[in-house]
């Protein structure tokens, strides 16, 4: 830490993808002044969040759920365009019509408590400041479950982030585990040139209708109970369900949506499930989602018991001087965007009232 030569700001919003650009947005627009109250670092060498890092055979056609940034409508992209070649144009033409104050690439390393500021540390220098938007995201923290046998495998494994396109798996015997859309997506694509099979924790939940607002908000708000209690949150497609979409339906004509429960073990050639059958892989997909990218805030001492981060609207109950944005029911670009306001309006209050009344700052 290097206290004394650290930038002096009033806030630091951390990531620049959905959730950090629209609490940059609206911090702007409260009055913040962009390089000076307020400064926005992002990790990546690019704009465009965690979509510039999309496979590439995932087209604007099949993005599931996408929400403008405010005041931004989304350009009328055609459906063929592979979404990371698309959205961060979109991203990087934000930051420069609404001057949003982008520095990077800068890596927050840890957060300090310096008593009234927070010390944040990066690989690029120091900021001091009243408040932090922390909008890191999951991209980085890609999950795979510890399975038994695992290490054992000889053949290929991947993270669902790592997936490039099934090309490179013509003729080969796949194994995708995971319930929600990325193993749909990569299933869809897989079956077409190589032998699949889908195996889930849990039986998978198929929905026949759309995603409407109402299932979206009940949705929302069982996730949100889990982390008002201080337990990790949960994904929103393991409440809602796979909706019908074109690469689901490919899918399941296919025939690549026979699902199996998880293999007991795997071995050196591929895996043993209960009833004690062995199946041959050339490779295993985790389909097997993200965790929150939050290390750097361990010096705060924000988790709770259940091994959550209690939330009070976007605010950490352990510390209300930071905001956490992607995190549980904000995990989505509509939750992104209204949680980047929330949080841009509690922080501008907050700037405001510790400011001393026009009196006391006279004399």
């Amino acid at each position: 830490m290097t206290v004394e030569s650290a930038t002096i700001v009033d806030a630091v919003v951390a990531g620049a993808g959905q959730a950090g650009l629209s609490a940059a947005y609206h911090l702007r627009r409260r009055g913040l002044v962009p390089g000076a109250d307020f400064v926005v670092l992002d990790a990546d060498p690019a704009p465009g969040g965690a979509w510039q890092h999309r496979s590439p055979s995932l087209t604007m056609a099949d993005v599931h759920g996408f929400h403008p940034l405010p005041d931004a409508p989304v350009p009328d992209f055609p459906g063929t365009v592979p979404a990371r070649d698309a959205l961060p144009g979109y991203f990087a033409d934000y930051e420069r019509r609404f001057g949003l104050p982008v520095l990077r690439p800068v890596r927050v390393r840890a957060v300090h408590d310096l008593g009234e500021r927070l010390l944040v540390e990066t690989d690029r220098g120091d900021w001091s400041a009243r408040a932090l938007i922390n909008a890191t995201g999951t991209w980085t923290r890609p999950f795979v479950p510890r399975h038994p046998g695992a290490d054992l495998f000889r053949g290929r494994q991947l993270h669902s982030s790592q997936w490039q396109g099934a090309a490179e798996f013509a003729g080969q015997r796949l194994l995708v585990v995971g319930g929600g859309a990325s193993a749909v997506q990569i299933l869809a694509e897989a079956a077409e040139v190589a032998k699949t099979r889908w195996a889930t924790r849990r039986e998978p939940r198929f929905r026949d209708d759309r995603f409407t607002p109402e299932l979206g908000r009940a949705a929302v708000s069982l996730v949100e109970q889990r982390v008002r209690a201080g337990l990790p949150p949960a994904s929103v497609v393991s409440v809602t369900g796979l909706p019908p979409t074109r690469l689901l339906l490919r899918a399941r004509e296919l025939g690549a949506l026979d699902r199996v429960p998880l293999p007991q073990r795997f071995t050196e050639r591929g895996a043993v499930w209960p009833d004690g059958h062995e199946e041959p892989f050339d490779a295993v997909v985790w389909a097997t989602g993200f965790r929150a990218a939050l290390a750097h805030l361990a010096p705060l001492g924000l988790r709770e018991p259940g091994g959550g981060i209690r939330l009070e609207g976007t605010r950490a109950a352990r510390d209300p001087r930071v905001h956490l944005l992607g995190y549980g029911p904000s995990a989505s670009t509509i939750g992104a965007n209204r949680a980047g306001r929330a949080a841009a309006v509690a922080v501008s209050r907050q700037l405001t009232a510790a400011q001393p009344p026009r009196e006391t700052a006279l004399l």
